[in-house]
């Protein structure tokens, strides 16, 4: 098994300017596993869900090549929900109601064909949970990369930045970096974070784009202009789907390997957004993605005269 995605399996309510579904698949495994299939098979899910779970999607998820041993299903418990509604610039939302049930006691088991991973996406968990799933693995993966929130700042930053230092690969946003740095910043906060233990930092800006560190090096990714943006939920997931399974496919930790992940990740979380849940993953086709991969790269080849200069 090249990539294992730990993460939520779950559902969601979500509520936008634009629509309202009352029940989806969401859950940042889901996302993470689906985007990342699309660039390397077969994909190692660990996650937990109730005997509620949509079998259909499982299903889906299978016919992806995406492999569910690390997915464990309790027995007359409830998944994982959360409900959300957006305002109407998309970049904020407020949380209705969070239900962790299954995940409230979540000790994620990583199976046998797992342990010897060379790439490892941790989506946002509890920091210790994160941990547990990087000591189980028999021997040290190509590239571990974790997301994380303001929450786990806020209740459990000493584990947190424990948690850092074992990983290869931060994901946040620009507010998560400026509280996690204490600066304002972000180059300034990007050479605290990465002085946490890591070799690189990514830092996401929403639709403004995606900015990439090292010690040495930046990178930016625009964000592709959307006329159709439904529901933003599950993108950076998405995102980070997109960037491990592109990285898995190249086998290569480069910066400029990274820097082609985000592209690839910022293409497949557009996607993301023009429908509900992870549905418009479902109906896309590898000639959509090479479509949008070619209008991020319109969007960041210029030639400019410098003899024009004065």
């Amino acid at each position: 098994m090249a990539i294992i995605s730990v993460g939520t399996v779950a559902f969601d309510a979500i509520e936008t300017p634009f629509g309202k579904r009352d029940k989806v698949v969401g859950g940042a495994a889901t996302y993470i596993s689906l985007s990342a299939s699309f660039f390397h098979q077969p994909i190692g899910l660990v996650s937990v869900i109730g005997d509620d779970f949509d079998q259909e999607m499982l299903g889906k998820m299978k016919q992806r090549n995406i492999n569910l041993d690390g997915l464990q299903i309790k027995e007359g418990e409830k998944s994982f929900f959360w409900s959300g509604k957006y305002h109407y610039d998309m970049n904020t939302r407020d949380t209705l109601d969070t239900q962790l049930n299954v995940l409230e006691h979540f000790q994620p088991v990583v199976p046998e064909d797992f342990l010897n991973c060379d790439y490892v996406m941790l989506g946002n968990l509890a920091p210790a949970v994160q941990q547990s799933v990087i000591k189980q693995m028999k021997s040290k993966p190509k590239l571990v990369v974790m997301d994380t929130m303001n929450f786990w700042m806020d209740i459990a930053l000493d584990q947190l930045k424990e948690t850092i230092a074992m990983v290869d690969v931060l994901s946040i946003n620009d507010e998560e970096a400026r509280q996690l740095s204490g600066e304002y910043s972000l180059v300034t906060a990007a050479k605290k974070i990465l002085a946490m233990g890591l070799k690189y930092l990514i830092i996401k800006k929403g639709e403004h784009g995606a900015l990439l560190f090292d010690k040495d090096q930046v990178f930016f990714a625009p964000a592709l202009p959307l006329e159709v943006v439904m529901d933003p939920t599950g993108a950076g997931d998405t995102f980070a789907g997109g960037f491990i399974g592109y990285i898995a496919s190249k086998d290569d930790i480069s910066f400029d390997t990274l820097k082609n992940a985000i592209i690839a990740g910022s293409a497949m979380a557009s996607f993301t957004c023009e429908k509900f849940g992870p549905e418009r993953l479902l109906s896309l086709t590898s000639a959509e993605i090479k479509e949008r991969i070619a209008e991020f790269e319109s969007l960041i080849n210029f030639d400019f005269d410098i003899n024009a200069l004065i």
